[in-house]
């Protein structure tokens, strides 16, 4: 047996021992030898692979398989294959998840003679590459992979082949199963008793769920992000309107990381005491204004139960009004689609959010359910892979999965359709013909109307009916309310929705939603 096919398959039986059961796999040369141990595997029912022709695709396919805590791997060939991962760990860097990047390399002494496909590696996914010896010995093969696999947060295993990359026999490792070193990947979630004030206010942004949970549990009043348990309907809303005198908190408790409302950063900055608690090495206070800095959470000495009771109140009547407001436009909007989904979809569904307008949709107007598990790309909050990651979810969910998703998020990774495993997915694409989250930022403004479209609306005219018969994925166009509810009955395979919307009028409806709140706060 070669050196290399001896390794690959002691590579993959210990990633097995250690609880991995998905793989993706990128289809190479120089990663022949883990392709074959890859498939081996798979035969033998022990782990599910998955194969893409676009690293990138891969690369958040397997961050979607790893987001509910169990590692999943991503491996591809050598070369700019690698680098083609790098933005996939960007996200899982920032989000901590365990994400294994098991990358195929040439021999260190092929570096810089002009060998094909031959890049220095190390370090390239912007983590500490752990290279693994050439044709390594079982223990220090097994023990690298453990180190991998115990990391909280991503890790890249780089390895390097030499041919013969084909197997010649189909012996298989022994059948132990238990890890080469067992480790332990739980949070500590720690709580101390603090001096924060009775009215302290819980922003709860992208964290480890088990802290989010306690956080959502203290007692004092919550505004929770879309990917985070608990929460006020509308609470961002609230933020972004102006708190009336009443409801404006004497400190403010941060919980991981809060990126998604201007609202919340004008709060954090007017308000004298901020504790942050987050992991020190990713640091908590994106806003520069925590007072205190921790890794634990602060148990209240009291609750001021009246102030609660008015941020109740207050969240009941702006609901309503927001609801009044909606009921009373043209449908759609984004608002209306965020609304109507969280609300119709079935309990214990799964539903992925995309970057952009649709994740403040669903903050602004959405439902807030303990029984839907929403999640997001927030770490680097950007729009690429969030197809893939959404398969990657449904495919973990095991139940009716949904994405939601704008016009160009669906774009930009339109290549995760070609899959080979396709969940229960319905991804419901709302189409505006073009950058919609621009309408509402400064340079959506009418002094910018004349380079707007040019550069930021930047209208593509695509045929998604089309793009979705290329890839045999089931379509269907809907433009009424009614029409929608429908297609959200339980899915079977993925499926594409597409609600097409205007943005011409986004930027005053939005003016008009900020405006209810204010009229629902002066009364």
């Amino acid at each position: 047996m070669s050196p290399s096919t001896t390794q690959a398959r002691v590579i993959v039986d210990e990633l097995v021992r250690n609880g991995v059961r998905h793989v993706v796999l990128c289809p190479g040369s120089r990663n022949a030898p883990l392709s074959f141990a890859l498939h081996q595997a798979e035969q033998k029912g022990l782990l599910s692979l998955h194969v893409r022709i676009d690293e990138r695709t891969a690369g958040f396919l397997a961050l979607g398989l790893a987001k509910t805590g169990t590692p999943a791997v991503v491996t591809c060939t050598s070369g700019t294959a690698v680098a083609n991962l790098h933005p996939a760990v960007v996200e899982a860097e920032l989000t901590g998840v365990p994400l294994v990047a098991l990358t195929a390399d040439r021999p260190v002494d092929l570096y810089r003679t002009g060998a094909s496909q031959t890049i220095n590696q190390h370090d390239i996914l912007g983590i500490q590459t752990l290279h693994m010896p050439e044709a390594a010995d079982e223990p220090t093969t097994r023990s690298l992979i453990c180190r991998a696999i115990a990391t909280n947060g991503p890790s890249h295993v780089n390895v390097p082949f030499r041919p013969p990359l084909t197997p010649n026999d189909d012996e298989w490792p022994s059948s132990e199963r238990t890890p080469w070193t067992v480790t332990d990947r739980t949070v500590v979630i720690e709580t101390r008793p603090s001096d924060l004030p009775a009215r302290t206010l819980v922003l709860l942004g992208d964290d480890h769920p088990e802290r989010l949970a306690k956080a959502a549990g203290l007692g004092w009043p919550v505004i929770a992000e879309p990917t985070a348990p608990g929460g006020f309907r509308l609470g961002s809303l609230l933020l972004n309107a102006g708190l009336p005198d009443h409801l404006v908190p004497d400190a403010v408790l941060v919980v991981g990381r809060v990126t998604l409302s201007r609202g919340q950063q004008a709060l954090l900055r007017a308000t004298k005491t901020v504790h942050a608690v987050g992991d020190q090495a990713r640091w908590p206070d994106t806003q520069f204004t925590a007072t205190r800095a921790s890794t634990w959470l602060p148990e209240p000495e009291s609750v001021d139960q009246e102030w609660v009771q008015a941020w109740q109140s207050a969240v009941k009547n702006v609901s309503a009004a927001v609801d009044d407001l909606l009921d009373a436009e043209p449908w759609p909007t984004g608002l209306h689609v965020a609304r109507e989904l969280t609300q119709a979809v079935p309990p214990n569904a799964l539903l992925f959010v995309g970057s952009s307008n649709p994740i403040r949709d669903v903050d602004f107007a959405g439902e807030r359910r303990d029984d839907l598990h929403v999640h997001a790309n927030r770490g680097a909050a950007g729009i690429d892979g969030s197809v893939s990651t959404a398969i990657g979810l449904a495919i973990t969910h095991g139940g009716p999965a949904y994405a939601l998703m704008g016009d160009l998020t669906f774009l930009h990774d339109i290549n995760g359709l070609m899959a080979d495993h396709r969940p229960d997915l319905t991804i419901v694409v709302l189409n505006d013909d073009g950058g919609g989250i621009f309408s509402l930022l400064e340079q959506g403004a009418p002094e910018h109307d004349k380079s707007f479209e040019r550069i930021f609306g930047t209208p593509h005219g695509a045929d998604l009916a089309a793009l979705c018969a290329g890839h045999r994925i089931k379509y269907s166009k809907v433009d009424s309310k009614e029409e929608f509810r429908s297609a959200l009955a339980p899915p079977q395979g993925i499926q594409v929705v597409e609600v097409p919307a205007k943005r011409d009028e986004l930027r005053s409806l939005h003016q008009r939603l900020k405006s209810t709140v204010s009229m629902v706060f002066s009364r």
